[in-house]
């Protein structure tokens, strides 16, 4: 395991399913937790990918196809990690996409796509896992937002929608779930590198760390967040984005 997922015991009997866990970030955080004890199941549309990162990370994880707009799909992912591993207890709904295009712009079928993947998909991973998620309590729904999901960016309008529906999401399944003993949490990262951000530049003035974020410094919180030691957090936004929303950094007006 890498230097950079420090090896523990904070995940030691935790069964944890993340979709779109094949690269970038779930594939970060698949890492971080299996480096802590827990037993992952890895799911994705990226079979191949998939199955390569399974086969190296070795009998702690497994893999199965998941399209995340599809409930017959994601009842099955539910009921392959009850019988690889017994239980299910950590919810991580990371799977998502972007399209940049302002109003006006942003094709109706790109917005349908969007809410799709990264809202509906979102509600569909709950639903779907929440008896399996009271029946192995203490639970953790852990849902990836953005920044995107807690103030406006030009030119994301569908994306923008969809994060702060996460947001707005996770509040209210946070109050219907803690007295089942499952907490739900969703986690903010500004611009994290990915895939999917391989298009942003990696000097940011504006942000008080004048830098993108790692993988792995993401992966912490996800850690932190499915473990034990953040039994009292519940409907809560984590953030982790080098201080892009606390303002404009001393620099921002630098040419």
């Amino acid at each position: 395991m890498s230097s950079l997922y420090p090896i523990g015991n904070r995940l030691n009997g935790k069964v944890a399913l993340i979709s779109g866990g094949s690269r970038g970030l779930g594939e970060s955080h698949a890492r971080a937790m299996i480096a802590q004890g827990a037993k992952v199941v890895i799911a994705d549309i990226l079979d191949d990918v998939g199955q390569a990162l399974v086969a190296e990370l070795g009998d702690a994880t497994r893999y199965i196809h998941l399209d995340v707009t599809k409930r017959d799909e994601w009842a099955r992912a539910v009921a392959f990690t009850l019988k690889e591993f017994g239980g299910l207890n950590v919810l991580i709904n990371n799977a998502g996409i972007a399209h940049f295009s302002a109003i006006g712009e942003y094709k109706p079928e790109q917005w349908d796509t969007m809410i799709a993947i990264n809202l509906t998909g979102v509600f569909n991973g709950v639903d779907a896992s929440l008896e399996a998620l009271k029946k192995s309590a203490p639970s953790s729904i852990i849902n990836v937002s953005s920044i995107a999901g807690l103030r406006g960016y030009s030119g994301l309008v569908g994306y923008n929608a969809a994060k702060f529906g996460v947001t707005g999401l996770t509040k209210s399944v946070a109050l219907d779930v803690a007295q089942f003993g499952v907490r739900c949490n969703s986690i903010h990262p500004g611009v994290i590198d990915t895939p999917m951000t391989s298009n942003v530049a990696t000097r940011r003035k504006h942000v008080a760390m004048e830098r993108t974020g790692r993988p792995e410094e993401l992966s912490s919180l996800v850690v932190y967040l499915a473990s034990d030691e953040a039994s009292f957090c519940t409907g809560s936004e984590f953030i982790c984005d080098g201080g892009e929303s606390a303002g404009l950094a001393p620099n921002a007006f630098i040419g």
